[in-house]
């Protein structure tokens, strides 16, 4: 009966070869090992006749590890196959382990976009919709949907290099300036320019609108930063002080105005009142960049600056300014004390482009050392590095929303990265 039972059982697993190598080699483990009453059994209960082949010397042991070597590699691919389904149910390797507001571009990048005959300048992602705008020295402004890689449309008008761009906040407008010296807002629904505006005297260099979208302000090499109603186009106010070049200007909410220039300086203004309220100076060399932190940014902020500071809310209440500049560095200013609280090293060239996280945990930049770097606030270290184009890497902007982050650069090419 038992024989009848071990039978079938190899019957239903092996064909009739190898129930016979099977047996031989069995028989070949009990010879060489001693087992002369088993072998005789078992030569008997399977019926083998003869003597054992040469053949089989040593074949059992050889199977046995190697099945424990095969099954030892089965369970680690069955471990990485369990990991892989996760991932991919998840979305992407680390979306389980962080939060959207911990999402970092990661290379290679998703699209590089060629059109450009020059340099482009800058870059940003438009408030709503799939879409990136990018300047370049060759005059134009182009349109890019990001989540396709197509390109849409040239927008044509400024006769000298394009300097930045920025849209109100609905994104129906959009203002840009140029070393023509001129300021032209688009109609971001028809692709229109509807208004040019004229009065500085050199480059403008820079344009941000402020956030109830009835002002645009703007930077010159002429020194000066102007105001200007959009309703009608005129320059509404002129804010003096600058010794030189204005980089850069960004607004906070309704109070502020950041500036940067080439005389080494950043500057803070009241908006309403043209009053200069802080001028910052510890860079070494031209401040190329401005950006406004997030409130998110807060904790991360507070962090850095004392490290023994745990109390709720923080020591410092800001609002909070990152600047980047020739120097390579990039410091972190607390506008209310007028202080900086700490400085980021780790670029090997001129920081040109800033841009917060929306999620407050790290600040993005772009740098002539070709490369783009997320740096963990809190901490204060680089968190990634992404080797991002093969010049000088001009301007980056992050999405708001989406997973998404772009750079510009000398190459003349747009790359969009995803976030994960």
């Amino acid at each position: 009966m038992r024989r009848e039972w071990k039978e079938s059982v190899m019957k239903m697993v092996l064909s009739q070869r190898q129930r016979e190598e099977l047996n031989k080699a069995i028989a070949e483990y009990l010879q060489s090992n001693g087992y002369n009453d088993a072998l005789e059994h078992f030569k008997r209960e399977s019926d083998m006749p003869g003597d054992i082949d040469k053949k089989f010397t040593g074949l059992l042991e050889k199977k046995w590890t190697s099945v424990i070597r095969l099954q030892k590699k089965v369970n680690e691919l069955e471990a990485k196959l369990t990991e892989a389904e996760k991932e991919f149910i998840s979305g992407a390797p680390t979306r389980e382990k962080r939060s959207p507001g911990e999402w970092i571009p990661r290379p290679p990048e998703k699209y590089a976009l060629s059109g450009h005959r020059a340099p482009v300048t800058k870059v940003l992602f438009h408030p709503i919709f799939s879409l990136v705008i990018s300047a370049s020295e060759d005059s134009t402004l182009k349109v890019w949907d990001f989540e396709t890689g197509d390109f849409e449309r040239t927008l044509k008008g400024h006769t000298d290099s394009v300097q930045d761009v920025a849209f109100d906040a609905q994104g129906k407008f959009l203002v840009s300036c140029s070393a023509d010296m001129s300021i032209k807002v688009w109609d971001f629904q028809t692709y229109d320019c509807i208004k040019t505006l004229q009065g500085h005297d050199h480059n403008v260099s820079s344009v941000c609108f402020v956030p109830s979208g009835d002002h645009i302000i703007s930077s010159s090499r002429d020194k000066s930063i102007k105001m200007w109603e959009v309703a009608t186009g005129y320059c509404v106010k002129t804010y003096k002080g600058h010794r030189e070049w204005v980089r850069m200007v960004r607004v906070f909410s309704d109070q502020y105005i950041a500036s940067c220039s080439n005389d080494q300086t950043v500057r803070v203004w009241a908006l309403q009142t043209k009053d200069c309220k802080l001028e910052l100076r510890e860079h070494d060399h031209v401040v190329e960049c401005l950006a406004w932190a997030p409130e998110s940014a807060t904790g991360a902020i507070n962090e850095a600056a004392n490290e023994d500071n745990k109390s709720e809310g923080g020591k410092f209440i800001g609002p909070f300014l990152a600047s980047g500049s020739r120097d390579k560095t990039i410091k972190i200013w607390d506008i209310t004390s007028g202080s900086c609280l700490f400085t980021l090293v780790g670029h090997d060239n001129w920081v040109r482009g800033l841009v917060f996280h929306p999620g407050g945990k790290y600040l993005l930049s772009a740098s002539d050392d070709k490369t783009m770097r997320v740096w963990d606030v809190a901490h204060k270290r680089c968190q990634k590095r992404l080797d991002t184009h093969t010049h000088f890497c001009t301007s980056l902007d992050i999405h708001r929303s989406g997973p998404y982050v772009v750079t510009g650069s000398v190459d003349q090419t747009v790359k969009i990265w995803e976030c994960r």
